[in-house]
């Protein structure tokens, strides 16, 4: 199975980092600029542009991808499928015009030019709106062309919106909402391998911001320490082999969010819980 990933850019490290933490170590991918053997025999990682993943994906050069929401609308490919959405890589395309210029919106750019690095995601956008501009495509600095004479506005991607505003650009209107996607083609998805991977990867995203308790409990305060741990489901409660001990304790095990950690600690010591330990959690498979 192959799997396609962006080659470099803002979205490469992450989704590398992504596939390291769900267990698909890459071997010998420095010297491979094309793709990369996994710890996984099965599984292949490949190495595009961003916006060629999903036609990779679609004609059968790969099997899953990994990018943006936007690339894949913009690629118009009917035959894939997300399966997950990765959470990094968030951005929005927004309609901008020049602050100071009469476009106020969408409807004032009706007869004039727009131009953007996502012709089809835009023709749509316009479409569901009723107006009907001059859609140019340009490759690089969209936000340069209202200053030049080219476009009245752009379609353009931003994540802060600095671009934006150092080019004296306001936004009109938000076209669309991405983040980076995990997507296979249709004809694939009820592969084992498939889902596999796609599980690996959602345990990764499942236990980020959640933390690992352990504690000791004595049996007569078990009731007060398990009404104030928040978390995912109940706690899991073992017997301690202590011989040696005075009273009798148990194990408490739970997991919990990060934020709630400082306050669930201190309440369940105050309920009575000893020796607590904290640690992260690399995976989490609900």
């Amino acid at each position: 199975m192959r799997i396609a990933v962006p080659n470099k850019g803002r979205l490469h490290e992450p989704t590398i980092d992504l596939l390291e933490r769900a267990g698909l170590h890459l071997e010998n991918g420095a010297d491979r600029k094309l793709y990369a053997d996994t710890v996984d025999p099965d599984v292949t990682v490949l190495f595009a542009r961003a916006a060629d993943i999903p036609e990779y994906v679609s004609d059968g050069a790969a099997d899953l991808g990994i990018t943006g929401f936007d690339q894949v609308q913009e690629a118009r490919v009917d035959n894939v499928s997300e399966l997950l959405d990765l959470e990094f890589g968030r951005c929005r395309l927004v309609l901008a015009a020049p602050e100071d210029g009469d476009i106020g919106g969408v409807e004032d750019l009706a007869g004039k030019t727009v131009a953007t690095e996502f012709p089809n995601i835009t023709a749509d956008f316009f479409a569901e709106t009723g107006v009907d501009p001059d859609i140019v495509e340009v490759s690089g600095a969209t936000e340069l062309t209202p200053h030049v004479e080219m476009a009245d506005a752009i379609v353009d991607i931003t994540s802060t919106g600095t671009t934006l505003k150092m080019n004296r650009l306001a936004v009109v209107d938000e076209v669309l909402s991405s983040s980076v996607r995990l997507f296979g083609r249709e004809d694939v998805l009820e592969e084992p391998k498939i889902g596999e991977v796609r599980t690996a990867l959602a345990s990764v995203k499942q236990a980020e911001g959640k933390r690992y308790l352990m504690m000791n409990v004595p049996q007569d305060r078990l009731e007060a320490v398990r009404d104030v741990i928040p978390g995912l489901g109940g706690p899991t409660i073992m017997d301690i082999a202590d011989e040696e001990a005075d009273e009798a304790k148990v194990a408490v095990h739970a997991v919990v969010d990060e934020e709630d950690v400082f306050e669930t600690i201190t309440e369940v010591k105050s309920a009575g819980a000893s020796d607590i330990l904290v640690t992260e959690i690399e995976r989490l498979v609900e």
